[in-house]
């Protein structure tokens, strides 16, 4: 007799308090994870328990936990539960910042997150609930993300081929709701992928490393010996692009998925949320006299386009996303008066501002981003065109470039340009969006062409400079000649450029255009969606 009808027995009772009390004590042993040794020994190394995790990520008291007593159990004779491993993922609904998602998350202290203790249906029913409900998903990745381990095999009894079951639901939801994942450990193989597979992601820098295969496959596979950190730091990998950013806590990669979400929707039903006005204290007519002397006079200095950048948008509004990597462009979100946008513009410091192939590369992202959350799209210009010199050509660099152009052009949310500089040669061509009428605007110090003068001069006029008696004076006749002819307001007479305005009136323009921007737009699922 088990132990539970030994209880009803004694009590002689008919009600169902014996299941609700057998309930609580599978509760209670699921909460203790993978026991205390392990549980110290998470601590020991720095990180936080994927239940503390939890707890941290999303609003006080909001976590409502789905599937808590699932795991692996064993019976006596009599049908008592005399041992019980939890299962190592937790998931369920919560609320960041007031608004539903839902959280996941890989529990290390059970068997590395491996699949020797997960409960594959408990991690698809997460996936599916965040698809069909239309909810973000936060992803706490920690291990192997489910995937197997060697002794896998003698468990089930024989080798499995690997299939991707349940990916296309992971795919799916890009173009539904957002997604983060977080990496928080030594994530590998499929948890690898499931950190990759979303709108954005972050690493903690000493305390996470992600690899596609830990050092013992990669020795076995004649890679030599080499440690995790060399593997998968997050300066390797936030360094290519692999993943968006890194962090020094989990607290901070916590805070950083907060914000994140505020720029976006709940779901692509919806629009992005304007701040609401208590919070918004920036003036939307405020006029920096800073930024009228920003910008050099001399073509060859250089400035601070972050700086430039942060006295347009509102006040620490600035979210910057992928910093590490294509360092020519800077891309994120901010807020003009509240309202949320995708904006980008060139780092003058990093190869003049031009355009190489993993800046295209981060660029499409970010447009492919506001194309689906629906976020008006905003660059700041200083372009003088793609990268050149053998090691562009060897990198494709045009052909991510050609990428580019095509996600501007298929991205059906409101865009804005302001030629700050320099816009020269295909990319150049960044300030208009093919196929649409937007505002575009040019302050005094716009400079712009097919090429740069200075880059293209001597061949344009190879006959009449070798013809010359003195090459040098004539050279700097004909450059004189034609910086006549080089000011913005010629083109702006020819209606080639449609404004040039005072920079100090940037802002008030913009937020003007952000609320005009919020007007147009409309919700639903884009024809070409998101791609991690």
């Amino acid at each position: 007799m088990s132990r539970l009808e030994k209880t009803k027995n004694e009590r002689g009772t008919m009600n169902w308090k014996p299941e609700i009390e057998e309930l609580e004590r599978r509760r209670a042993l699921a909460r203790e994870m993978g026991g205390p040794e392990k549980v110290e020994r998470q601590h020991f190394f720095g990180k936080l328990t994927v239940r503390e995790r939890i707890n941290a990520m999303i609003d006080a008291d909001s976590f409502h936990e789905v599937g808590e007593i699932a795991g692996r159990s064993e019976y006596a004779e009599d049908g008592e539960l005399v041992a019980f491993r939890p299962s190592n993922f937790v998931f369920g609904m919560g609320e960041i910042d007031g608004r539903p998602a839902i959280v996941s998350g890989d529990d290390f202290t059970v068997r590395g997150g491996s699949a020797d203790a997960s409960i594959p249906a408990k991690r698809s029913h997460a996936e599916g609930l965040a698809l069909e409900m239309k909810l973000p998903h936060v992803r706490l990745v920690d291990g192997m993300g489910g995937g197997g381990s060697v002794k896998t095999i003698e468990m089930a009894g024989r080798t499995y081929i690997p299939q991707l079951r349940g990916w296309e639901v992971v795919v799916r939801h890009l173009a539904v709701a957002p997604s983060v994942s977080l990496a928080l450990g030594s994530v590998a193989g499929i948890g690898a992928a499931r950190v990759c597979t979303a709108h954005y992601s972050v690493i903690v820098r000493d305390t996470a490393q992600m690899m596609i295969a830990g050092p013992a496959l990669v020795e076995w596979a004649g890679g030599g010996v080499v440690p995790k950190e060399e593997l998968g730091h997050a300066r390797i990998h936030t360094s290519n692009g692999a993943i968006d950013d890194a962090v020094d806590s989990e607290e901070e990669a916590f805070e950083r998925a907060r914000r994140f979400l505020s720029y976006l929707p709940t779901n692509v039903d919806e629009l992005p949320p304007r701040l609401p006005e208590s919070e918004r204290s920036d003036d939307p007519k405020r006029r920096d006299p800073e930024l009228l002397d920003i910008v050099p006079r001399d073509p060859k200095r250089t400035y601070r386009m972050r700086d430039l950048l942060g006295r347009i948008v509102d006040r620490d509004s600035f979210f910057e996303i992928g910093r590490d990597w294509g360092k020519s462009i800077i891309t994120g979100l901010a807020r003009l008066d509240g309202w949320p946008i995708a904006i980008f513009a060139e780092d003058v410091n990093v190869y003049g501002g031009g355009w190489d192939a993993d800046s295209c590369r981060k660029l499409s992202r970010l447009i492919d981003l506001a194309a689906t959350f629906h976020l008006p799209l905003l660059h700041l210009e200083d372009c003088p065109g793609f990268l050149i010199g053998r090691e562009s050509e060897h990198a494709a660099t045009i052909r991510f470039g050609a990428q580019v152009l095509a996600a501007l052009g298929q991205c059906p949310t409101p865009f804005c340009c302001v030629v700050i500089r320099k816009a020269f040669g295909v990319a150049g061509g960044a300030n208009h969006k093919p196929g649409s009428y937007h505002f575009r605007y040019a302050w005094p110090s716009g400079d712009w062409g097919s090429l740069p003068i200075e880059g293209g001069i001597e061949v344009a006029y190879k006959a009449e400079l070798a013809e010359a008696d003195d090459y040098d004076a004539h050279l700097a006749r004909i450059k004189e000649r034609l910086n006549r002819v080089r000011s913005p307001f010629r083109s702006a007479e020819h209606f080639e450029i449609e404004e040039i305005i005072d920079p100090r009136d940037t802002r008030p323009i913009l937020c003007r255009w952000a609320k005009l921007a919020a007007g147009s737009l409309t919700t639903g699922p884009q024809a070409f969606t998101y791609r991690p």
